[in-house]
């Protein structure tokens, strides 16, 4: 939403305009505003210190909300917050209104879904477990708007496919929203208890520790980025031709992974695997890596170390997982011809496998000191040739649709095609410097 195309801009319009009808009806509902304004705080000091410390937001307040007011009521509990919390990037009042906008929409559609099946009678009685049907039911109205919503804004802002837009989306969110609609059933019954509003607010208490726990959590994550951020520049100022490629091939390989149907976490490692994957030639020497010409047999045999120098460098970096295997094993070949151990097949890893199909297209498409880069569909070819002897198809097939899809944009690329000599079959050594030889890695 960095530049919002006039199509979005549109969508969130529209869902502003929906969510304003949703709050017509305040002037003539009857409701405790005192109770209305005390959560609307409540909420926007806990979204306050949320955003500020990256763990998300304070759903079980609007879902408290959702249970204990009418549907009008309830949905204004989520404004101030949602417009007076800090956003990350511009355009900040258009981020600020889409939030409100959804987020008023969720919280309207919970509080209607759990009033309609009596659920207001549940909480004041309070009536378990039966309370806890018109409560789920509701949870379950706040997360479908949600997915709907965000589904949307991927598609028009950030064009991604519809195949894929809502793909997921709802089982991600149900279960963190679910317990958050727990905390806010305990809220909603205790504030209706003759303990009152004091008490249901220290239900919130266990929120902040999980907060403090995810921050903690943040922490450590921004810790490792700067781990990986070091190590690569590192490789970036020691050979100034593949300035870039680790980024790159970090971003081909999640593209791969994603399009394979990996979870999350597992698609994080393969991008970092992709990025980290050249740092053992840290210990190659630079006048090696900078040469122009052809490499002798034993500057080849010089370079081939350099994944098990990198992967000496990352073995005791135990948040890199199976990226570790990929640092060492990415230029092994399905045929057994590979280095450093002549792995073939299934054992090679599977990080590994993905890791060398993004290395070799990113290498194709970049130019770099002793070969001119290559049109995408150029390398595709090419790494459709390998498949089966160099390549695992598997990965070759998944980056054919990933870039079908999401195209593929490289620092370096070829203005058109070039006139190339024949490609000779990837050799053991032949441009071992980045993975690439004469045609494919």
């Amino acid at each position: 939403m960095d530049a919002v195309p006039a199509r979005a801009r549109a969508y969130v319009v529209s869902v502003a305009l929906v969510a304003l009808l949703c709050l017509r009806p305040l002037p003539s509902v009857h409701a405790p505003w005192w109770a209305v304004l005390l959560l609307a705080g409540v909420y926007a000091g806990s979204e306050l210190v949320a955003r500020s410390r990256f763990v998300g937001t304070c759903y079980p307040v609007l879902l408290a909300g959702a249970f204990l007011l009418p549907p009008p009521a309830a949905a204004l509990v989520a404004l101030p917050g949602a417009l007076l919390s800090p956003v990350p990037r511009r355009p900040f009042g258009l981020r600020r209104v889409w939030r409100a906008a959804q987020l008023t929409l969720a919280v309207w559609a919970a509080a209607c879904v759990h009033w309609r099946l009596g659920g207001r009678d549940a909480v004041v009685e309070p009536a378990f477990p039966y309370a806890l049907v018109p409560a789920g039911a509701a949870v379950l109205a706040f997360c479908l708007v949600l997915t709907v919503l965000d589904g949307g804004i991927l598609t028009l802002a950030d064009r991604v496919p519809p195949s894929r837009a809502w793909r997921g989306l709802f089982s991600r969110s149900l279960a963190p929203i679910a317990v958050h609609g727990l905390a806010g059933l305990m809220m909603a019954v205790l504030w209706r208890s003759p303990y009152g509003p004091v008490a249901a607010l220290l239900v919130l208490l266990p929120m902040c520790v999980a907060w403090w726990a995810f921050a903690q959590y943040h922490r450590e994550r921004a810790a490792h980025q700067a781990t990986i951020r070091a190590l690569v520049q590192a490789v970036d100022i020691k050979d100034g031709y593949t300035r870039g490629h680790s980024e790159r091939v970090g971003q081909a390989s999640m593209m791969i992974a994603r399009e394979l149907g990996m979870d999350d976490e597992r698609v994080e490692t393969l991008r970092f695997a992709g990025i980290l994957h050249d740092v053992g030639k840290l210990g190659v020497p630079t006048r090696l890596l900078r040469k122009d010409g052809p490499l002798t047999p034993e500057e080849r045999r010089v370079i081939e170390l350099h994944p098990e120098y990198g992967h000496e460098m990352v073995r005791g970096i135990r948040f890199l997982g199976e990226a570790r295997a990929a640092v060492l094993h990415h230029h092994e070949r399905l045929d057994g011809s590979g280095y450093p151990y002549g792995l073939a097949g299934d054992r090679i890893p599977e990080s590994a496998r993905v890791v060398a199909v993004a290395d070799a297209f990113d290498a194709m498409t970049s130019t770099r000191s002793y070969s001119r880069a290559r049109p995408v569909s150029v390398a595709l070819q090419e790494l459709q040739r390998c498949a089966g002897a160099q390549f695992d198809p598997r990965m070759v097939r998944a980056l054919v649709r990933a870039l079908g899809r999401h195209g593929w944009r490289p620092s370096v690329t070829a203005d058109g095609t070039p006139t190339l000599p024949a490609a000779p079959s990837p050799g053991r050594g032949e441009g071992a410097r980045d993975s690439v030889g004469r045609g494919a890695p």
